[in-house]
């Protein structure tokens, strides 16, 4: 009789690890993602899963730091103002960090250019990163500075991306982690 109350203990303890444990790298390590839209086309397709990476993020909160990815990164990230616009206020959204804090951005004659300290007669990051493959016109208007703690971010379809060029710079808060690995479908797995 004893035995078999230590083994029921034994699994029940072994379960309630597991569970936490599964708990603990979601919320803190990587989280899966399906991609829900034609915003990030040609880089990634309606209903892709994805491997998004949280650590850095964590690392940045136990720190009491801001969280800031990249240029070039592919990001997922909470807006807090969708439902001014009509999107769904829950939904989580992924997008192409283009410009960091401090930048000035602008959009003009479909062409999106970035000025800050290293480049303050401006640059093309579209042109410049290997990403920029992908983009052949950013229709908008647009000339905003990301403050501190945020970035700008863009949908690498850009003629069909809810993106910064609506609602403004993305706050790092907001920030879920980075993109690393698509999983599905696995004819098209690749590490970003």
């Amino acid at each position: 009789m004893a035995s078999a109350v230590i083994d029921i203990l034994s699994i029940g303890g072994v379960l309630v690890s597991a569970l936490l444990l599964a708990f603990c790298l979601i919320t803190f390590v990587f989280q899966s993602y399906q991609v829900d839209g034609p915003s990030m086309q040609t880089t990634l397709q309606n209903n892709d899963h994805l491997i998004v990476w949280k650590v850095g993020k964590t690392f940045a909160n136990l720190t009491h730091r801001d969280y800031i990815p990249n240029r070039g990164d592919v990001v997922v990230f909470s807006e807090p103002g969708l439902a001014s616009y009509g999107q769904d206020p829950n939904k989580q959204l992924i997008k192409r960090v283009i410009a960091l804090p401090g930048e000035r951005v602008t959009v003009k004659n479909s062409i999106v250019t970035v000025y800050n300290k290293e480049h303050p007669e401006g640059f093309q990051p579209d042109k410049t990163l290997p990403y920029g493959k992908v983009i052949t016109t950013t229709p908008g208007n647009v000339d905003v500075t990301v403050g501190e703690g945020q970035v700008f971010v863009c949908g690498d379809n850009r003629n069909n991306s809810f993106d910064s060029r609506v609602f403004g710079p993305v706050a790092s808060k907001d920030i879920v982690g980075k993109l690393v690995l698509r999983v599905l479908p696995l004819n098209a797995v690749k590490k970003f």
